[in-house]
């Protein structure tokens, strides 16, 4: 099925589902479900590297090491991110915002340290919780 633009609402009993088809293998993966509740994908990232802009939750796993992370700009107003620590290897995760209204980085240490931020276009990521993460 090709793209379909609609100019007014669009209803579903049974929920819309945001997917991804392989040019390839035809496989489908379900990036995202919206429905009774909202259901977003989820980056495994291991060690240094980019919190990514596609999937809503980034899940950190820490060598004995620091582990420096990346998160770039949003892409519209209103997106989020959730970014945890699920594994603590013994080192901490920095991730630095590109832009960041409050501050610089986040710290996360221990296993369960969690952050929601949320796209201002104006001013920058915007924390909206924090469980546990330090905030610089």
């Amino acid at each position: 099925m090709a793209n379909t633009t609609f100019s007014g609402p669009v209803r579903s009993e049974n929920g819309f589902e945001s997917i991804t088809k392989n040019g390839t293998t035809g496989a489908i993966t379900t990036n995202a479900s919206y429905g009774a509740t909202i259901t977003g994908g989820v980056q495994a990232l291991s060690g240094a590297g980019a919190a990514d802009l596609t999937n809503l939750v980034t899940e950190l796993t820490t060598g004995a090491g620091a582990a420096a992370v990346t998160l770039a700009n949003g892409t519209t107003a209103g997106q989020i991110k959730i970014i945890t620590m699920v594994v603590d290897g013994g080192g901490t995760a920095t991730v630095t915002p590109a832009t960041f209204a409050n501050g610089t980085n986040i710290a996360f240490a221990d296993v369960n340290d969690t952050v929601m931020l949320v796209w201002a276009n104006t001013i920058g990521w915007v924390l909206v919780s924090n469980s546990g993460a330090v905030v610089a």
